[in-house]
């Protein structure tokens, strides 16, 4: 006796997933770079919602549920505030809403800091919880003992060094870093660090660009630039700045589209034809059938 089954193509997880679709691996992504050259960047755009992530996903090789859904979606000064319940949620989201990109997912200030066995208590949880392949944590040597504890017990873990926000309280603001001697020698040691410790990827945030590129060629795994270099091994950016979303972005966003006009002008629209009752038109109505 035969069963045949019906494969939908829909990208929602209440449906299955085409046979062919393969999701991108950690050891992938990590294969991506070869003798120190990665030949196709990786992409890498934030999601946090189901939906954002069935748009982006045929487009990018990694989504990352960033902690800066404190400030796009829940309107917080900073990232500082971020929970891990909020991160496990739409993480999980993400993770419905994908196929193909591999979904890594920050781990929020405080989550992780205290001891090697604190972060791993905080990842297995965030893992578990969502169904993310990857955790994403901030810091460069200081938690590259971290960084070995959790890859040493099967959890991937992404780096994050330069600008890094969740320590903004300490860096005094937002500013380029790597400017000062001093400051670019950290940075390098703080890849290599991480790299060492089995980052199978860093983040490179608001790093001058020859530092950037000195990180880039230092390291056997890829760097991921945002406010780095075009050489970094790929890019990432906070979608809802790149759509145009929000008037204030750093001045590595570059807008690609206009969304929050388009929203403003689309709702202009709506609004009117309600205060002048031509919506709901016929087309919109049930009527009784005859």
């Amino acid at each position: 006796m035969s069963t045949t089954f019906t494969l939908d193509t829909s990208t929602s997880r209440a449906n299955p997933t085409p046979a062919p679709m393969r999701r991108l691996t950690v050891p992938k992504i990590r294969a991506r770079k070869v003798d120190g050259v990665t030949q196709e960047p990786l992409v890498m755009l934030t999601a946090y919602t189901a939906r954002q992530a069935q748009l982006l996903d045929p487009h990018c090789d990694l989504l990352l549920v960033g902690d800066s859904l404190g400030q796009v979606i829940y309107g917080l000064p900073s990232t500082i505030p971020v929970t891990m319940d909020m991160m496990a949620n739409h993480a999980a989201a993400v993770v419905r809403g994908s196929y193909h990109a591999l979904v890594v997912v920050d781990m929020p200030f405080g989550a992780y800091e205290a001891s090697p066995q604190t972060a791993f208590d905080a990842a297995a949880t965030l893992l578990k919880a969502s169904g993310a392949a990857a955790v994403k944590l901030e810091g460069g040597e200081a938690m590259a003992e971290t960084v070995a504890f959790l890859t040493q017990r099967g959890i991937p873990v992404m780096g994050h060094i330069g600008l890094t926000p969740q320590a903004v309280n300490v860096l005094g603001g937002y500013a380029a870093r790597g400017r000062s001697d001093a400051e670019a020698e950290k940075i390098v040691g703080d890849a290599k660090a991480l790299e060492q410790a089995g980052a199978f990827a860093v983040v490179v945030e608001g790093v001058i660009e020859p530092i950037a590129i000195e990180v880039t060629e230092a390291i056997a795994c890829p760097t991921i630039g945002i406010g780095a270099s075009a050489r970094c091994d790929g890019q990432v950016l906070v979608t809802e700045d790149m759509l145009g979303m929000f008037e204030r972005v750093p001045r590595f966003v570059k807008r690609y589209e206009d969304i929050a006009t388009t929203i403003s002008q689309t709702a202009s629209k709506y609004a009117a034809e309600v205060r002048e009752r031509s919506f709901p038109g016929p087309e919109q109505l049930y009527q009784p059938k005859d």
